[in-house]
């Protein structure tokens, strides 16, 4: 077992440290290239022999990509953190008790970022192993061995330091490192028997009860200035919690284009993740008249609740705005959640989508997405809570046509329910929807093989990130022609996909 745990560590921290450097000097995000390594790593280890479809022979890497909610939780909590101050009128700065070491280890990764990512993988593996040991999940081939992955994965965040940061208390910075995986255990458990306990009313997922109680604690305690905890997996959690599931991803593809339906599936999510991030982008642009990052990115990571563009947002790759906005704009569209996961869990057991309640929520979000661009152009940059506000209403609004449009859209195709569910999980890159598909809310074959769809769509980012960094390098403004054109293009696509696929 220490064997995979060292192996899994160098081989996705240098990942994403490769990631990093490639990108280093320009404003592009690292997780351009976690999606191409990462795919590209599973795929090598499949095909040349080493390892079968789902990296069963690499445990830890498996177990890692399952760790999702937590790096979610930490984002939610922030994001609890700035729906209270920007809505209770609250201007204070949560005081720091680090300053980071500005020393650059490897080209484009300071110190301290060193010292985040490498925590991060910490947490993760040390925080889901306690979680899964007091809950009694032994299933994993890991099982055995939860108790040792807890002491070297908590042990290690907690004594891992940076020695050349400053610190204006470290006695405390440290205790709030342990208090916060303490939190996080916590939320874990409690939204897990929540999650069962209303299991025979609607299958709610782990992560929806995640989003509501992470986000109440942050609203509560607005104040709290961070620990290493939360600075690491704000930082680096997605990112490596990514790599470890495009890896697993890209050992599936081989075996995830013998499946039927596989065209269909991936025809529409990759024209899909072109259409439903550029054509919200199109309507901002086109119709709010905001072409800026500060607006486009933490907006449309929490329109789509999109795993990769949340990522970069909470890194601070789009900019300081788009950092702080993003928690706050995924969290809220994340509430109304309820209504997607009841409807999906009953569209499940009836084993067709429920298409009058998928209608008016469709509708709901049509009416919300006009309100919310009416208010964007009017308040024209002007305050930023107003901005806030009407970028809440748009987010609401198009993640609600989004899901259900396209779910609609696809019912007139020739894919299951559960193909459905992967497909649209996979064109809007949604952390909540692949959460609950692979906790099984639509079968063991789709918790399967949502990893590989997922991960593989992930390969239209190069497009998505690259429009982010040429707005960066263009004092934030993103161009607009080359948005309208993908806006058409993913729209043919998918329509096509759909229709012939």
């Amino acid at each position: 077992m220490l064997n995979h745990f060292l192996l899994t560590l160098f081989m996705l921290v240098p990942m994403i440290l490769i990631s990093r450097t490639v990108v280093a000097g320009t404003r592009y995000s690292p997780i351009l290239l976690i999606v191409i390594f990462g795919l590209a790593m599973g795929f090598i280890l499949e095909s040349s022999g080493v390892a079968t479809p789902g990296l069963g022979e690499f445990p830890v890497i498996e177990f890692l990509s399952k760790t999702t909610n937590i790096a979610l939780i930490v984002t939610f909590f922030v994001g609890g953190q700035e729906i209270r101050k920007i809505f209770g009128n609250k201007e204070l700065s949560n005081a720091e008790l680090l300053i980071p070491s500005e020393e650059e280890v490897v080209l484009g990764t300071t110190r301290t970022q060193l010292v985040f990512i490498i925590r991060s993988f910490f947490l993760l593996l040390g925080i889901e192993a306690v979680s899964r040991l007091i809950l009694g999940l032994n299933s994993s081939p890991l099982g055995d061995y939860y108790a040792i992955l807890a002491y070297l994965g908590l042990v290690g965040a907690i004594v891992l330091i940076d020695n050349k940061a400053t610190y204006t208390d470290k006695r405390m910075y440290i205790k709030k490192g342990a208090l916060e995986i303490a939190i996080i255990i916590g939320i874990s458990l409690i939204t897990y028997y929540l999650s069962l306990a209303i299991q025979d009313l609607v299958a709610l997922p782990q992560i929806f009860f995640a989003m509501l109680i992470a986000t109440a604690i942050g609203a509560l305690f607005y104040s709290y200035s961070f620990g290493p905890t939360i600075k690491a997996l704000l930082f680096a959690g997605i990112p490596v919690v990514l790599a470890g599931n495009f890896m697993v991803g890209g050992s599936r593809i081989m075996e995830a284009f013998a499946m039927e339906n596989a065209n269909a599936v991936l025809g529409y999510g990759f024209f899909g993740q072109i259409f439903w991030m550029f054509g919200g982008i199109a309507l901002l642009m086109y119709v709010a008249g905001t072409a800026n990052v500060r607006n486009l990115a933490p907006g449309m990571a929490g329109a789509l609740s999109h795993t990769g563009l949340t990522g970069a947002c909470t890194a601070g790759d789009l900019g300081k705005k788009a950092a702080n906005r993003a928690p706050m704009l995924v969290n809220i569209p994340f509430a109304m959640h309820i209504f997607v996961f009841s409807i999906l869990a009953m569209s499940s057991d009836r084993g067709a989508l429920l298409m009058v309640p998928s209608v008016i929520l469709m509708i709901v979000g049509a009416i919300l997405l006009v309100i919310g661009l009416k208010n964007l152009k009017r308040c024209n940059g002007m305050n930023d809570r107003e901005e806030v506000k009407g970028l809440l209403q748009f987010g609401f609004g198009w993640q609600l046509i989004a899901i259900f449009g396209g779910l609609i859209a696809l019912s007139f195709s020739s894919m299951s329910l559960e193909f459905s569910a992967m497909a649209k999980a996979s064109a809007i890159s949604h952390f909540g929807l692949f959460a609950a598909i692979q906790e099984g809310m639509f079968g063991s074959e789709a918790a399967g093989l949502v990893t590989f769809t997922f991960s593989m769509t992930f390969l239209i980012h190069p497009f998505v990130f690259y429009m982010f960094g040429k707005a960066m390098e263009n004092d934030g403004n993103m161009p607009k022609l080359p948005v309208y054109i993908l806006t058409l293009l993913g729209l043919a696509g998918m329509l096509l996909s759909i229709l012939f696929l």
